[in-house]
């Protein structure tokens, strides 16, 4: 089922699936960026427990546990990153699910620190708290190839991204602190 693309405000454009899903929690008016940003920032503890959302390079996916499902695009532009920095535990991760991951270092303040390899520009730099899941989530241009560096006070750790294919990951696991 799609939705029509502007017809109706109460249903975001491009959603396909059922939109009675976004009605049901609270995400009628929402698009994807602003959907994943609500969904990350809730406390674990209130996280909704009948939906899985997962991140995918080009969607944001929904299902609940009545098997309805709903999809909406990432704008084409940016892409959604979200890293959970680590010392001592972690785990494979390839699409990140907002209502399942964890990380370690729950609710830290960090220093991020994004910089293009191509032309050196920092895209973003300055204190970030991880949510509490234990991840720092990222909305980061489209088809760049950068330097991720994270802080946590004397210990950092850094990892290549480059968010550009489809299929590209949107859960880094594998950046420890040291």
């Amino acid at each position: 089922m799609v939705a029509g693309c502007g017809a109706r405000e109460s249903e975001p454009a491009s959603v396909t699936g059922d939109p009675a899903l976004l009605q049901e929690h609270g995400f009628a008016n929402a698009d994807a960026h602003e959907i994943i940003d609500r969904l990350e920032a809730l406390p674990v503890a209130e996280r909704p427990q009948s939906l899985l959302a997962s991140v995918t390079a080009t969607s944001l996916q929904l299902r609940d546990d009545a098997g309805r499902e709903a999809e909406l695009p990432l704008p084409d532009d940016q892409f959604y990153l979200s890293a959970a920095p680590f010392v001592k535990t972690t785990h494979e991760c390839a699409f990140h699910s907002l209502t399942a991951c964890r990380g370690e270092l729950r609710n830290r303040e960090v220093t991020v620190s994004v910089v293009d390899s191509s032309s050196g520009e920092t895209v973003q730099d300055g204190p970030h708290a991880t949510h509490d899941n234990g991840f720092v989530g990222l909305w980061l241009p489209r088809g760049i190839t950068a330097k991720l560096t994270i802080t946590l006070e004397d210990l950092t750790g850094a990892a290549a991204i480059s968010p550009q294919a489809d299929d590209d990951l949107t859960c880094l696991t594998s950046l420890q602190l040291t």
